[in-house]
């Protein structure tokens, strides 16, 4: 259970830094890690490849955060960095 939560946070990490170019905090880099091991581990499955060992399943795991960041960002409108102030 503890090597799960480790490789969720290691995936979470790292699928921030190559989408986002930066991490979510400790909490968001386990969520999105976490997740995206289920959504890599279905993936490899679908593709008939196997990950095996720590450093596989930290590939998948990251490989599926960065799938779940893409349908996410899909779906989700960003507001402007900045905005004009209004002028009385």
């Amino acid at each position: 259970m503890l090597w799960f939560l480790l490789i969720g946070v290691i995936s979470g990490w790292l699928a921030g830094m190559i989408s986002r170019g930066g991490g979510f905090g400790i909490w968001g880099d386990l969520a999105t890690g976490v997740v995206g091991s289920f959504i890599g581990g279905y993936l490899f499955n679908l593709m008939g490849i196997a990950a095996y060992g720590v450093i596989g399943s930290i590939i998948a795991s990251t490989i599926g955060a960065i799938v779940l960041l893409w349908v996410i960002r899909m779906f989700h409108v960003a507001e402007p960095v900045y905005k004009k102030k209004e002028e009385d």
